[in-house]
This record gives C-alpha cells, sequence and structure tokens, in this order.
C-alpha cells in the first residue's frame, strides 16, 4: 500500500527524468534509475543488518555494574571470518555484474541511427552539427554556441544558451568531441554523461521518448567559466526536427565545421560573438 502511494519520482529514487503519468525521458532512463534504486535497496539492507548487530554487541556485552578488568579475549572465530569475507565478496560481484550488464546495454551503438548529431565541446560552450549522408558531410548543418551570459544579478540568459534539438522516438547517436580540454556531456533528466578528450572521439545512442525541454551542462571542471558552459535539449516531433534543420540550411549554416573553430573569445558578459561572425567583420 505504501509502495502504490509513491509518485513516479518517489519510485526512482528521487531522481530527475520522470513525470507522472508520461514515459521516461529516454530508453535507457529506467535502467539507470533501477540500478540506483535497487543498489540503494541492498545497500539499506546491509546497513540495518549491521548496525543491528553493533547495537546488539554494545547491549549484550556491555560491562555489568561490578565487573573490572578485561572480559574473555578471542582471537578469531573461524565460522565468522570466513561469514565476513564470503559475504562482501558476493555484494561486490553482484554489483559489478548488475552495473557492467547495464553499462553494456547503455553503451551499445545503433548500427544505422536514425540521426547522428556531433557534440562539439569547447571552453566555454557547445557547437551541434546534425550530420548529413554525403560522405563529406556537406549536407551537414550546424549552430555554434556561447557561454552562458549572466547578468548582474546572475540569472542566466536562457535564450543564448546552445540548444541541441533531437527528434522524438528515434534512434540517436551522439558523437561527442572536444576542441581544447577534457570537457563531459552531461543532459540531467537524460542520468547519463559521458567525458570528451582530445584524441579520443566518445559517443552515446539512445532514444528520446518524451517531448520537452530539458538542461544540460558540463560535467568536467574545465576551466574559470565552467559553470557557464550550459546548453538546452528540446525533443520534438519529427515535423518540428525537420522544419528546424531547413531552417539552419536556410541561414547558409551547412558543411562540416567539426575542425574549422577553436575555443570561444568571448566571456560572459561580454558581446556574445561567434568567431564566424567575426572573421565576416
Amino acid at each position: 500500500m505504501a509502495l502504490a502511494g509513491c509518485t513516479a519520482t518517489e519510485l526512482n529514487g528521487y531522481l530527475p527524468g520522470f513525470v507522472e503519468g508520461e514515459p521516461a525521458a529516454t530508453n535507457q532512463t529506467e535502467r539507470v534509475s533501477s540500478l540506483w534504486v535497487n543498489s540503494w535497496i541492498v545497500l539499506l539492507a546491509v546497513g540495518v543488518i549491521t548496525w543491528g548487530l553493533m547495537a546488539w554487541a554494545a547491549i549484550a556485552y556491555r560491562r555489568r555494574k561490578g565487573q573490572t578488568g578485561l572480559p574473555v579475549q578471542m582471537r578469531y572465530n573461524m565460522p565468522i571470518e570466513i561469514f565476513y569475507t564470503i559475504v562482501p565478496l558476493i555484494l561486490v560481484l553482484g554489483m559489478f555484474f548488475f552495473t557492467a550488464r547495464d553499462q553494456s546495454a547503455i553503451e551499445a551503438k545503433w548500427d544505422d541511427p536514425d540521426v547522428e548529431i556531433t557534440a562539439i565541446a569547447k571552453q566555454w560552450a557547445w557547437d551541434f552539427q546534425y550530420d548529413g549522408e554525403e560522405e563529406d558531410n556537406s549536407d551537414a548543418v550546424w549552430t555554434m554556441g556561447i557561454q552562458a551570459q549572466p547578468d548582474a544579478a546572475g540569472n542566466i540568459d536562457q535564450a543564448q544558451l546552445p540548444t541541441l534539438v533531437l527528434p522524438v522516438d528515434q534512434k540517436v547517436t551522439i558523437n561527442l568531441q572536444s576542441r581544447d580540454v577534457i570537457h563531459s556531456f552531461w543532459i540531467i533528466d537524460f542520468l547519463y554523461k559521458k567525458d570528451m578528450y582530445i584524441g579520443k572521439d566518445n559517443s552515446w545512442s539512445f532514444i528520446p521518448t518524451r517531448v520537452g525541454e530539458y538542461a544540460g551542462k558540463c560535467a568536467e571542471l574545465c576551466g574559470e567559466y565552467h559553470s557557464m558552459m550550459l546548453f538546452n535539449v528540446k525533443v520534438v516531433e519529427q515535423d518540428e526536427y525537420d522544419a528546424y534543420l531547413q531552417s539552419l540550411e536556410e541561414e547558409g549554416n551547412t558543411g562540416d565545421i567539426t575542425d574549422a573553430y577553436d575555443r570561444l573569445s568571448n566571456f560572459p558578459g561580454t558581446t556574445a560573438t561567434t568567431d564566424s561572425e567575426e572573421g565576416e567583420e
């Protein structure tokens, strides 16, 4: 009865990414939350048993009134020693198995994704390139982002943040690249993050399953304005996604920009100008 009264948030360990009466944010979030919740259940059970034994020993073997000296000393107890060795080993191996199983499923890549996107991290913003079908990626479209621009009170102008647009219920592969230092790509409600390195490109495959807007950020300390390295994610219907790509093409944001630009030169509070605009000036 108690569990039946829980909300989606409570049933999933108070993790983000869940809304009552709606699907999870991606096809993977329930797998992550299940691993999280079940791990806590096992650990809580171990904790309760351990705390109970500690309390029992403290009460049962406390010094009684009138007792003096030390109690009888016992060097070891073979059954207890075996128990204390085997049980933690079983727990560690069990948690390793379930973690490795779920991570393997989450890390699996689509052989033929419906959408392939390159997310490029830079100090301290994001570029998103929607890869095309041509071998040279000449039909790709992209957006270049700037880091967050806080006002005097520290409020962030959300409209200026880079925005990643994804189609709902489609197989998405995001290729992750860095232009400078180590960054980490994290969409909070999707319950997963991946590091981005120079010389080692990562990728992440998933299916967005709920239309909505989500917050993203860099989860790896990457320099002075790390906290300003934010982005938005919009999961939309397929027709809206197609219209968005068409708008980028009409703006002239076409071709492969993967190696074309370096880190940003504009800092928070300065004029938000992209490198391409500076070149035109």
